[in-house]
């Protein structure tokens, strides 16, 4: 569904993706893990077209993709969850997910979605007339990946969804990522929580200043001495 081959990224001189190459086969949930800085958020920036890649491409569905405008993705079906929610704190909650439609021209579409947003996330019902800036991080997180759903995307990508959440909330926000997986989504997920995010992946890569540096099944991930010291808080 989507492949990454040998892409370069930089900011001005400071050269952040050195030759990622990595693969997503669709009805995958696939993670990316790694330390602050190795660049995770930066790859989910440029396969969201909101970064250019110096060099190598990126393949969605077959087609080309490093070059689109950021519309053009979501268009063709990537949504992203950026990292800290980025909700329109100014708005309601119902704007918010309205929002997340506007490729779309199919208002009974549009509706039924919005209807399964609200089974996804009941709270997100319960305050759908309040403003996004007054809701808990927990609830914005909510709203960040409902509004992401409601431009029906054939692949979804997370950064950091558990970031500053307390232990019960990043359980059910997990859920729901499995659910929306089942459901027929594919998703690349970007955590810090490795724990977390390798007990829901099919396979893992692992980034380490800007390479890839181990890839595998989730399983063979959670099994490793070496990611266990580095990330799993083993011995």
């Amino acid at each position: 569904m989507l492949k990454v081959n040998d892409i370069n990224v930089f900011y001005g001189n400071i050269q952040a993706l050195k030759g990622i190459s990595l693969e997503v086969k669709e009805g995958e949930i696939v993670t990316l893990i790694g330390a602050n800085g190795a660049g995770k958020s930066t790859l989910l920036k440029t396969l969201s077209g909101l970064q250019r890649p110096k060099s190598g491409t990126i393949e969605y569905l077959g087609e080309t993709i490093s070059t689109k405008a950021p519309q053009a993705i979501v268009k063709a079906g990537i949504s992203h969850v950026p990292e800290g929610r980025r909700v329109f704190s100014n708005m309601s909650v119902e704007e918010n997910l309205e929002l997340g439609a506007y490729t779309r021209k199919d208002a009974s579409g549009i509706r039924k979605d919005m209807e399964k947003v609200y089974e996804l996330f009941p709270r997100l019902l319960e305050r759908r007339k309040q403003l996004s800036g007054t809701l808990s991080g927990g609830e914005q997180q909510m709203l960040a990946m409902g509004r992401a759903i409601m431009a029906k995307p054939k692949l979804l990508l997370l950064d950091e969804p558990s970031m500053g959440l307390a232990p019960l909330i990043v359980k059910q926000i997990f859920n729901i990522i499995e659910q929306i997986n089942k459901e027929g989504t594919t998703v690349l997920l970007v955590e810090q929580n490795a724990n977390m995010a390798l007990s829901v992946a099919d396979r893992a890569y692992v980034i380490e200043t800007g390479r890839i540096q181990i890839s595998g099944t989730a399983a063979e991930l959670q099994a490793s001495e070496e990611i266990k010291k580095a990330y799993l808080g083993g011995h």
